[in-house]
């Protein structure tokens, strides 16, 4: 039970931080850049927010938003912070896959104690790398706009990233040290009996005949 319970703590928490991480990545309000206070900035128009995929501007009355189309004349952060976070987005659905198979309610053919352990560990790493993509991310960004810009706040996005990539390291690092100390039933399909009626090992698909056996 207790195994279960931690399995199903870390696969929750990751899940819900892979979910972070995909609203980091799709939103645009990663940090605000101004060179006066907030409402002098929103006053004239000036208060702006970047993202990995836009650069928009917000005042009481607009919010505009201009695509970043120019990918080879993007700065290094911005490069490395998409490729990263995007990254991170792809590895969690492997990583569910292998996580939820790796589940003792579930059973799968030809499946062992052994294998569900692979797929559980794997599945794990798998998290704690996404964690350490986002981590990357979501702390060059604002340092690179910072020395481009000026940085005056963190948006929502940032702080979705942050959460995201802590729950993936809590959930991956929990899967990954899950052992299980539940005994898989022993598969009958290759067990054998000796017979010493016959002298010789049966398949053990009928105890009433070896017990039987033993009586003679």
């Amino acid at each position: 039970m207790a195994h279960m319970c931690r399995m199903m703590t870390g696969s929750t928490a990751s899940c819900v931080g892979w979910v972070g991480l995909l609203v980091a990545t799709a939103t645009n309000d990663w940090i605000r850049t101004c060179d006066y206070s907030m409402a002098t900035c929103l006053r004239m128009d000036e208060l702006r927010t970047n993202g990995l995929w836009a650069e928009c501007v917000i005042s009481p009355t607009l919010y505009h938003c201009v695509t970043i189309n120019q990918v080879l004349d993007l700065p290094a952060y911005i490069q490395a912070s998409r490729a990263l976070m995007i990254l991170a987005c792809l590895m969690g659905l492997p990583g569910m896959l292998l996580v939820l198979t790796s589940m003792p309610c579930v059973r799968l053919p030809n499946d062992s104690s052994a294998i569900k352990k692979i797929r559980a560990r794997v599945g794990g790493i798998i998290f704690i790398l996404m964690a350490v993509s986002g981590v990357i991310s979501t702390i060059w960004f604002p340092i690179g706009a910072h020395r481009k810009d000026g940085l005056m706040s963190f948006g929502f996005s940032l702080y979705a990233g942050w959460v995201g990539s802590a729950l993936c390291l809590v959930g991956g690092a929990l899967i990954f040290c899950c052992h299980s100390t539940v005994p898989w039933p022993p598969n009958r399909e290759n067990s054998f009996y000796y017979s010493r009626q016959r002298g010789t090992a049966t398949p053990a698909d009928q105890p009433a005949n070896h017990a039987k056996s033993e009586r003679v």
